[in-house]
């Protein structure tokens, strides 16, 4: 299903892939996890059977992976531009989805050219094996997560990928990253851990990476401080909000879109 998101820098959610696996310490205390597990909960057969329960009694993916085609056709139905974020509760490219299934998700993106598409994934050198069989048009934007230093290698596959738009996500960001590569990267989001075990979050870290966008032309976008309750410690930097979105989402009406305004 696809469905409106409260996620700062997307309008909506598209999951036609459902299940994940662990691959790196930003997968610890997962929210997607969680939540999957709530809407198996709820009776959604979409997440049925594709968590479980660590040793510490936390719910995580069990690499349980499903593909939905009744779920490939639903951005179609939207006339209205809108910035979609895709498999929010999965990885597009997790290596047990089949490279058939991530040419028809592709298909799709292709043939509603009135959104903007956010792929989001841990496994960009899967992502960057793949990219000379998908057809990258250019409302297809494509990131990666990297959350300490063990992480940045993900950023030397993303560039190999000529999207139109290639993002960061650093969230959870648990480290200081001083020499964050930046060449061939349009857009930084930067937010802290949220929930139940959120890991801490230090200022210097956010305005170091803040600064290096700034210096270097990089649109830069804070998403929240984080923390047990993350309205309470909500998303102000330095008496601002950073709202920063590459040049190409202005035309598709996205309601943040500016760069470098107070």
């Amino acid at each position: 299903m696809a469905v409106g998101s409260s996620i700062e820098w997307t309008e909506a959610t598209w999951n036609p892939v459902t299940g994940c696996t662990r691959v790196s310490m930003g997968c610890d205390h997962c929210y997607a996890a969680r939540m999957s597990y709530r809407l198996e909960q709820m009776g959604s057969a979409a997440y049925e059977g594709i968590t479980s329960v660590n040793r510490r009694g936390e719910r995580h993916f069990n690499g349980v992976m499903k593909c939905h085609e009744d779920r490939l056709s639903i951005p179609h139905r939207w006339r209205k531009p809108r910035l979609i974020f895709v498999n929010s509760m999965s990885d597009l490219f997790h290596k047990d989805v089949p490279l058939r299934f991530i040419k028809r998700v592709f298909a799709s993106m292709n043939d509603a050219p009135q959104h903007t598409f956010q792929i989001l994934t841990k496994r960009p050198e899967i992502a960057a094996a793949y990219a000379p069989r998908l057809n990258w048009t250019d409302n297809i934007w494509m990131g990666t997560s990297v959350e300490n230093m063990l992480t940045t290698h993900r950023i030397k596959d993303l560039v190999r990928i000529k999207a139109t738009v290639r993002f960061l996500s650093l969230e959870p960001l648990l480290c200081a990253l001083p020499r964050l590569p930046l060449s061939g990267i349009q857009w930084v989001i930067v937010g802290g851990e949220s929930g139940p075990g959120a890991r801490p979050m230090q200022k210097e870290w956010v305005t170091q990476i803040r600064d290096r966008c700034v210096a270097q032309g990089v649109p830069f976008f804070f998403k929240q401080w984080g923390g047990t309750n993350k309205k309470a410690t909500g998303r102000v930097l330095d008496q601002r909000t950073w709202d920063e979105m590459p040049k190409s989402s202005s035309s598709r009406g996205f309601k943040r879109v500016r760069t470098g305004t107070a």
